[in-house]
């Protein structure tokens, strides 16, 4: 990567700003300003999420922030209302209120003496969701926005629910919410009222897993904010970022089908990062491809960005399965539109035991999988880190029910959503089932393609709750999740369908004993034809970043990832931990231009017997370090997620030190039904 340190504009830097709203709050920005700015005003760009400016991501925004001040913008990088250093409480993930402080932060931008006017919106993750979610509500200023590993959809495609189904990533996200959204204020910004700020922060926690779990439809409060509710409400143009490896890359072809204002995509091999760092690699210069596109939207240079295909991807080729991924192999392709009218629906039958081209005589086949089915898929997303990619399928297809094809006479290239039609019966009135599409190689090493889920219950649309009756025949529709994939010759296609995908998903109330009627149950897989003008698309620039702060490791914990089994109890653990943060893999760490030690570790456990989904168990404990000279501040959280047949039970303890002395402590014994009540069953 090369590091840029001269700019074509000096680049001067304010730590802290404090933009004030209509009711009195101040929010906490740092800006990042060319040096002559006031006398030759620039376009800004406005970065908002509550992960601490100040320290967490300092090192991440540092680079950043830098190289586009350095191009010509003002960089603006906004503590939401409740977070860092900004005053006020969060109570929940893009609330409305969320969205109003960003219009007014819109405002303010582009009243002051260095803005020209146009303003633009970016961000990953938290940043590209309120980006799609304030362009809908068409700000004067925003001229235009890059939404990067983000979703359209709150229900369908974030960290709660898929298909109906709850996450365990609703726990653990909740959980890292909870905690990183109630750390201290720094006193060196915030002066002798840090403590009272603190403290008013910590009485005042929402414990988020809660509310999330109180919503287990698709009602009004997750038609907030997803934006494909009216994506005409988006006129201003959206670059839409995300990477296969990541949990949110389906938004991107719903977004491109569905937005009317210009747009453009981009889906790498990348997990949940940016482009130019994002792994597995190949990593792409990022900064550069975002300079273009601000430049031609807010500048009115035409840089060519427009007049190349819309979408863009990387087709990744097959590959034997790893924890982790340093690259994978693969090639860029295009697409001029989407859905492109090139790629044709191949279609197969789920015969017994078989994957044909054509049905076979209909017949029945049954599984009751073990609980422990899915422990070898990975995290439902993540960073790049060991461990997280999903390894050798061939544990949990022994757990499944199997459909193989022929081996394969040709290369098969396939871009888009496979869909499973499956036709079904199950033996209680609440069932998940779980589909995976698999490349298996020749000496049976099976690599996980794609996989989608359906909570049964949800099987006519996920605002209704309709219990399944034992026994009777369905017909249910499973889409997975959108891939670019390239099955060699000598490989065979894999269908594997479970009815448990642990921990990933936390499982129905009893174990299900499912039936497909082979036959009559089909596949499809969305083929890309050979494109010959995929040759010709203009290669990426390598990376570049601007320069960032030192930061001196005073202690490591090595990411490490175990699962346990005991076989006379049949029970087994899954546990990821010694997580190391964001400081370059210290779990302590001193940031040294602004002499502050900041610590970050987390521990996840999932518990589970293979037969007994009421054995189901996740908790999650996290703590946090800021200290400065004779001030410290810590935090110690620890959440807990267990059920029965009729509840679930959330457990939840945060409590803040300073020193050595307790300053607030929070305790939380939440029961939560799992059946949906009549009357909310429409949604």
């Amino acid at each position: 990567m090369r590091i840029i340190e001269d700019f074509p504009r000096p680049v001067r830097v304010i730590e802290n700003v404090w933009i004030p709203m209509s009711d009195g709050v101040r929010l906490a920005a740092r800006v990042w300003l060319p040096d002559d700015a006031e006398d030759d005003p620039v376009p800004a760009l406005l970065e908002c999420m509550p992960y601490r400016k100040r320290d967490f991501t300092r090192l991440r925004d540092e680079p950043l922030h830098t190289y586009l001040a350095g191009h010509g913008y003002a960089s603006v990088r906004l503590d939401l209302r409740g977070s860092g250093d900004s005053e006020g409480l969060m109570a929940d993930e893009y609330a409305e209120q969320e969205h109003d402080d960003i219009i007014e932060v819109l405002t303010w931008l582009e009243a002051q003496p260095w803005c020209s006017g146009g303003v633009g919106m970016f961000g990953i993750s938290w940043g590209g969701f309120n980006s799609l979610q304030v362009a809908a509500r068409r700000p004067p200023q925003l001229k235009a926005i890059v939404t990067m590993c983000s979703t359209d959809d709150r229900y369908a495609d974030d960290v709660h629910y898929k298909g109906g189904c709850l996450l365990t990533e609703n726990l653990n996200w909740g959980s890292v919410f909870l905690i990183s959204a109630n750390a201290p204020p720094d006193p060196e910004l915030i002066g002798p009222d840090w403590r009272e700020r603190w403290r008013y922060r910590l009485e005042n926690a929402a414990l988020y897993p809660s509310i999330w779990m109180r919503h287990a439809l698709r009602d009004d409060y997750w038609r907030f904010g997803s934006v494909c509710e009216d994506f005409a409400a988006i006129e201003c143009p959206v670059y839409a970022v995300g990477g296969w490896a990541d949990g949110y890359s389906n938004a991107i072809p719903r977004m491109m089908a569905g937005l009317s204002a210009p747009s453009k995509a981009l889906i790498g091999p990348w997990s949940h990062a940016f482009p130019h760092v994002g792994a597995p690699g190949p990593s792409i210069g990022f900064f550069q491809e975002m300079l273009r596109w601000w430049d031609y939207w807010l500048k009115g240079q035409d840089t060519g960005i427009m007049d190349e295909p819309a979408m863009r991807v990387w087709m990744q080729e097959s590959v034997r399965p790893a924890p982790v991924y340093e690259e994978r192999p693969g090639r860029w392709v295009a697409e001029a539109r989407w859905p492109s009218p090139r790629i044709q629906s191949r279609q197969w039958y789920l015969n017994v035991l078989s994957l044909g081209d054509s049905p076979a005589t209909e017949d029945r086949l049954h599984v009751r999988s073990p609980e422990t089915a899915g422990l070898a898929a990975g995290d439902w997303y993540g960073f790049g880190g060991e461990g997280e990619s999903p390894v050798d399928q061939r544990e949990d297809d022994g757990k499944s029910m199997v459909f193989d094809s022929d081996p394969l006479t040709e290369r098969l290239e396939i871009l888009g959503a496979p869909v499973a039609t499956l036709e079904l019966s199950v033996d209680q009135p609440v069932a998940q089932v779980t589909v995976r599409l698999n490349d298996v190689d020749s000496d049976g090493a099976s690599t996980r393609v794609s996989y989608g889920v359906l909570n049964l219950t949800q099987r006519n649309g996920p605002d209704r709750y309709e219990e399944l009756v034992p026994g009777t025949r369905y017909r249910v529709r499973i889409q997975l999740n959108d891939i670019a994939h390239a099955f060699p010759p000598g490989h065979t296609v894999r269908v594997a369908v479970s009815t448990a995908y642990w921990p990933v998903l936390w499982p129905a109330p009893r174990p299900v004993k499912l039936t497909v009627y082979t036959g009559a149950s089909r596949f499809e897989l969305p083929e890309r034809p050979p494109n010959p003008e995929d040759d010709q698309l203009e290669p990426f620039e390598a990376p570049e970043r601007g320069p960032r702060p030192v930061a001196t490791t005073l202690q490591t914990a090595p990411l490490r990832r175990t699962v346990e089994r005991d076989l006379t109890t049949g029970d087994s653990v899954y546990r990821v931990y010694a997580d190391s943060g964001e400081f370059d893999g210290a779990s302590l760490a001193r940031i040294e231009d602004i002499d502050l030690t900041v610590g970050y570790t987390i521990r996840r456990t999932y518990r589970i017997g293979e037969y007994d989904p009421t054995t189901a168990e996740v908790r999650i404990e996290q703590e946090t370090e800021h200290r400065r000279d004779d001030w410290s501040a810590r935090l110690y959280c620890v959440t807990r997620l267990t059920a029965d047949v009729d509840h679930f039970y959330l457990e939840a303890t945060l409590t803040a030190y300073e020193g050595e002395e307790v300053l607030v402590n929070r305790e939380w014994n939440e029961r939560i039904p799992r059946r949906i009540p009549p009357s909310s069953a429409s949604g």
